[in-house]
């Protein structure tokens, strides 16, 4: 009998907006312009706050911090695509979804400062905290999701994770389960090149990340991740294919991380200069301004006002952050199980 193909796959790549800001029109979302400088306010604010938290850090007023310096339009554009009544997974490097959705930034700060009341959700949001460890936010998401299917809500799950978090069992778990019971969540992974120091291509063989949906019955998609206008539509996709009960998406935003991993790191010693040089031109915020430029929607005194308002908003965040009482250091034992051990006893006294 002769071999036959029993199934094969096309992995999409979606663009709309190219580096000089020219438009595909044929791909173009239906956004308004209040829409459009909206996302180009939430870009310069988010930058503005990671800044911010970089020179705290180096400061001695914050802890380690991760930026997203160069992935702000994967998570922008993903987030403006959800709703507040939706569920949200993040890692440890997603300040532009929590900022996109309203989360308070002095709360934001706060964590990054080791408090970790800082990642106790307001009342209106529904973003599970910061989740360092890679991957485990997977099956959480999943579970998740099976919970807004067994409701019947027309809600959707977004599970945020970089493409080190695509080499972790949990993810092919996670995967594995939503495709087999159809949920409604939406995988984003920020594919930002590096897992710490191990490079793209030292983790997996696969020509795209994207491709991995389909091994678990569901559809992948990869989209430049530098161009907002692209993200938010295959988010908005993704999302409203969820809620109408059609399943999850896995969208691979191909983008660059052009800071380190963590102020832990210094990525020079493992990535050229001529790497980060070359993805710089790619800058997300540069290509909506351009765009934005084009179409008479930017000028230098939007600019100037865009800059003053994000600088006023972080400069009111990082104040209200240092005037929080910080808890005392004792608390971390006396609030950890029901009664003291001996162990936390001595601990305490040593401290």
């Amino acid at each position: 009998m002769p071999e036959k193909i029993i199934e094969s796959y096309n992995v999409k790549r979606l663009e709309v907006l190219d580096e000089k800001g020219n438009v595909d029109e044929s791909l173009m979302p239906p956004l308004s312009n209040e829409q459009i400088k909206k996302m180009y306010e939430l870009l310069a604010l988010s930058r503005t706050f990671d800044q911010r938290a970089l020179n705290l850090q180096r400061e001695g007023r914050l802890g380690s911090y991760a930026s997203i310096l160069g992935q702000e339009a994967s998570q922008i554009g993903s987030a403006f695509a959800l709703e507040k009544s939706d569920w949200i997974f993040p890692s440890f490097r997603e300040m532009g979804v929590y900022i996109t959705m309203g989360y308070p930034l002095h709360m934001l700060f706060q964590y990054w400062s080791g408090d970790e009341r800082g990642v106790k959700c307001p009342e209106d949001l529904n973003i599970f905290p910061v989740c360092v460890p890679v991957g485990t936010q997977i099956p959480h998401a999943v579970g998740a999701a099976m919970g807004v299917k067994y409701r019947g809500d027309k809600k959707a799950v977004a599970c945020y994770f970089g493409d080190g978090g695509t080499s972790e069992g949990d993810f092919h778990e996670g995967m594995n389960f939503a495709g087999v019971f159809k949920l409604p969540v939406v995988f984003i992974c920020q594919n930002n090149h590096w897992a710490i120091s191990v490079p793209r291509e030292k983790q997996t063989a696969s020509k795209t990340l994207a491709q991995k949906a389909f091994a678990y019955g569901f559809e992948g998609i990869q989209v430049d991740g530098n161009d907002i206008v692209a993200v938010y539509k295959a988010a908005k996709e993704a999302v409203d294919k969820a809620k109408r009960g059609d399943g999850p998406t896995f969208i691979e935003c191909f983008t660059y991380r052009m800071s380190d991993h963590t102020t832990a790191d210094d990525a020079g010693r493992y990535r050229s200069n001529e790497e980060v040089d070359a993805w710089k031109a790619k800058d997300p915020i540069l290509r909506l301004k351009l765009f934005m430029e084009k179409k008479g929607l930017w000028n230098n005194q939007y600019q100037t006002d865009v800059e003053n308002k994000a600088k006023a908003a972080v400069d009111e965040a990082v104040k209200m952050e240092e005037a929080i009482e910080h808890p005392e250091p004792k608390d971390m034992f006396t609030f950890t199980y029901e009664k003291m051990t001996q162990r936390q006893t001595r601990q305490i006294k040593e401290l």
